[in-house]
């Protein structure tokens, strides 16, 4: 034996972590590559609620703290600080974009979205847009990239505004932003 302690992931170990290399802004978890401890039974749900063990995580400050360390590799979620890397479960994005802000016109229109933890990405080629639609019924999924590898489920009513702003172009039915096109649906299939 190596002699290396073994430890069990918990919440408390990885808020102290996050608190102890607390810097401004978002934490460099891209600059972190700690050893995996293990998986963590933390989950976030489609609509975007943490769950802890099975119970929603009330409090919008923690939630929005374990957000700041969330990091994917190789499809796989993982909440990483200076010293340890957790494993949890993403029922579908991280993210939920509950609102967005168009200014501008045309190809000069800007669509800014705001997630349930206070993120803000400015639809373009950086934080693309992309709509994935249900193979069974045909129903939309809407993301949007938020950070490396992370996105938001655009909300529904932000996603019915964003078709209330869309126009055709090159045979396909979408908004622009940030002088880019992103189809949400080919023309030919829209009533």
């Amino acid at each position: 034996m190596s002699g290396q302690k073994t430890v069990t992931p918990d919440a408390d170990s990885l808020v102290a972590s996050i608190t102890a290399a607390k810097t401004r802004g978002l934490p460099p978890v891209h600059l972190w590559n700690p050893p995996f401890c293990g998986d963590l039974d933390m989950r976030i749900a489609r609509d975007g609620t943490w769950f802890y063990q099975g119970t929603p995580i009330g409090r919008p400050g923690l939630v929005k703290l374990f957000s700041s360390i969330l990091k994917r590799e190789d499809g796989k979620y993982f909440l990483v600080t200076p010293v340890e890397k957790v494993g949890i479960t993403v029922d579908d994005a991280p993210f939920v974009a509950i609102d967005f802000e168009a200014s501008g016109e045309g190809r000069d229109q800007k669509l800014s979205f705001v997630t349930h933890v206070d993120d803000v990405a400015v639809a373009g080629p950086d934080h693309p847009i992309r709509v994935e639609r249900d193979a069974e019924t045909g129903e939309p999924s809407p993301y949007i990239l938020i950070r490396t590898d992370l996105e938001a489920l655009i909300d529904r009513k932000s996603f019915y505004r964003l078709v209330d702003l869309g126009v055709h172009h090159d045979g396909w039915f979408g908004v622009w932003s940030s002088g880019q096109f992103f189809g949400i649906i080919p023309s030919e299939e829209l009533p």
